[in-house]
């Protein structure tokens, strides 16, 4: 019986330090995207759609390779990367690309909040439904 439950507390433990790690890969991805959209947005004068979508294609490749190593530890042996990387594109685009899209329009459009206000609300909704995503269907992880 003790062991069982040492198993638990350490499945737990481990869970936490890979939400963790997951939280440290996201700061950086999402400062990158925060950087990339509104630099786009701002700087280049590109539609707030246009430059979601090109903060999405370049962190999303940075995310696979960060997770894939650091938050995941995936190998060849189970997943390719070629297969990794297409279900994170595809997980990626839910999150990033369709529901961001939704709210940047109904936050900007339709409400008047800034972009620079409304992409930083979105990462509420976006940050968890990523790493559950990841966790059991781009990786492949069991609890």
């Amino acid at each position: 019986m003790e062991t069982v439950k040492n198993l638990d507390k350490k499945k737990l433990i481990n869970l936490f330090k890979q939400f963790i790690r997951f939280g440290i890969v996201g700061f950086i991805n999402t400062v990158l995207s925060y950087l990339i959209t509104n630099g786009c947005y701002y700087l280049l004068h590109l539609h707030e759609q246009i430059a979601n979508i090109i903060a999405f294609i370049i962190t999303v490749f940075v995310s696979s390779i960060l997770n894939r190593k650091f938050v995941f530890n995936q190998n060849k042996e189970q997943i390719s990367y070629l297969k990794s990387l297409i279900r994170l594109y595809a997980a990626y685009s839910v999150t990033d690309v369709f529901i961001t899209a939704l709210l940047l329009f109904l936050e900007e459009r339709v409400l008047g909040i800034p972009h620079y206000i409304a992409t930083l609300m979105n990462l509420a909704i976006t940050i968890p439904i990523n790493f559950f995503l990841n966790k059991f269907w781009t990786y492949k992880e069991k609890i």
